[in-house]
């Protein structure tokens, strides 16, 4: 699941993580709220949340928050994947329960191995 705001990185999202393998399917949230709602109410949960820091109604911060209080959406591995490089973001959304950090590349065509190597990650930290 990408849970991002802007329309254009969901598209690269779902276009590196096809690339990868063409059999992964990518469910789109566009804000924390969106995506609690489609996590509710889903009978497949994702084996990953790619969730976006900065947006409106529900941000990431606030989203991870809710994630890690419901007992059954807590256990699905959250990958910050945001433009924000700054120290405290990193951290604040680690000690809230992310289980990795992957900074917005600038040029997009690395980003297929970027996704695989957050999700190698995600899965050693659980």
């Amino acid at each position: 699941m990408i849970v991002d705001d802007d329309k254009d990185d969901r598209f690269f999202f779902r276009s590196a993580i096809r690339k990868y393998n063409p059999t992964y399917e990518c469910i789109e949230a566009e804000n924390g709220t969106d995506a609690l709602k489609q996590l509710q109410e889903t009978k497949q949960l994702p084996d990953f949340i790619f969730l976006d820091l900065n947006m409106p109604k529900m941000d990431g911060r606030e989203c991870l928050k809710e994630l890690k209080k419901d007992k059954t959406l807590k256990k699905i591995p959250v990958i910050i994947y945001s433009t924000s490089e700054y120290k405290v973001d990193i951290e604040v959304t680690k000690e809230l329960g992310a289980d990795y950090f992957l900074t917005k590349l600038s040029d997009i065509y690395p980003l297929p191995e970027e996704l695989i190597k957050a999700m190698k990650k995600a899965i050693e930290k659980t």
